[in-house]
């Protein structure tokens, strides 16, 4: 491997995409001591002047600069970037370095790597972490996000055993809980439980916002709406890309998904009570006992 991380000591973080996630993880790594300096580097100037003002990175640089010494790189910016980072870091990659990323899909980083790195894609561990706000930018960022979240990582079969568990131990310092899913597994279980949902509630705004009455219904919204489309104040371009990476799997959810609301609204026009509550009373049931073992897990809100 590259640095080993016995010591869980890693010289020199490079951040690419500074905002929530990249972020949270330059000032988690800081808060468990198990990094010298985080380099961050970005699209924007001023905001990697914010995020070195926050404390949050050491010091800001281009991608040539930062990647001279690096003992890692985590892509965080817009998985859709991907492939033009890794292309453009591939000729600075020196041997000891590990590159990761933090996207919430596998499959196309996966793809975008082994293209623009060739033989080098041995030094890419592909991972993601199930955390996020809905808040964005580095203003946002916070030291304890991953402290008992989980993270997913996807190893391919060119990598070493001692730079996955770099990459572990990176995660597990931020107090993740990480776990090893193949990058088709993933990218299926987060198209139902991430992407579908994020999806559904931009649409139901959106649906809101469309209607001419849209100033009236906001007015007398209420917890419900509040609670259903938190999530649609995320980044309209991370899951713009999101959505466009994972679009096979997310794709079969959508199809899914209209078969389970065309069943409710031909019961609906039926005016079959008794199938809605079987149903109602099924997925409330599965809500009430995840939530209870996530609280107990976590020690989180259900």
């Amino acid at each position: 491997m590259s640095e080993t991380v016995s010591a869980l000591h890693f010289s020199k973080v490079v951040i690419v995409g500074v905002g929530l996630i990249g972020g949270s993880l330059a000032l988690s790594l800081k808060r468990a001591g198990v990094v010298g300096t985080v380099v961050g580097v970005g699209r924007s100037a001023a905001s990697l002047d914010k995020a070195k003002a926050l404390g949050v990175i050491d010091e800001a640089a281009s991608l040539e600069v930062a990647m001279q010494g690096a003992s890692l790189v985590v892509l965080c910016a817009p998985v859709a970037q991907n492939f033009a980072l890794l292309h453009a870091l591939e000729p600075h990659l020196q041997p000891g370095t590990i590159v990761t990323d933090a996207g919430s899909t596998k499959s196309d980083v996966i793809m975008a790597a082994k293209t623009a790195l060739g033989d080098k894609v041995a030094q890419f561990v592909p991972a993601h972490p199930i955390a996020g706000r809905e808040l964005n930018g580095v203003e946002a960022a916070l030291d304890d996000l991953y402290v008992g979240k989980k993270v997913v990582l996807c190893p391919l079969q060119e990598n070493s055993r001692a730079d996955v568990a770099a990459v572990r131990a990176m995660w597990e310092a931020t107090g993740a809980d990480c776990h090893v899913m193949s990058a088709v597994q993933h990218d299926a279980v987060f198209a139902s439980v991430s992407h579908l949902p994020h999806l559904l509630s931009y649409a139901l705004v959106a649906q809101v916002a469309n209607a001419e009455d849209a100033a009236l219904k906001l007015d007398f919204a209420g917890g419900g709406f509040r609670d259903f489309t938190r999530i649609a104040a995320s980044s309209p371009e991370m899951w713009r890309d999101i959505c466009i990476a994972n679009k096979d799997a997310l794709l079969r959810e959508i199809s899914i998904y209209e078969s389970v609301l065309a069943h409710l609204k031909t019961k609906i026009k039926e005016g079959d009570g008794a199938a809605l509550e079987r149903l109602f009373a099924r997925a409330s049931d599965t809500r009430l006992k995840w939530g209870a073992a996530r609280t107990a897990a976590n020690n989180v809100e259900p």
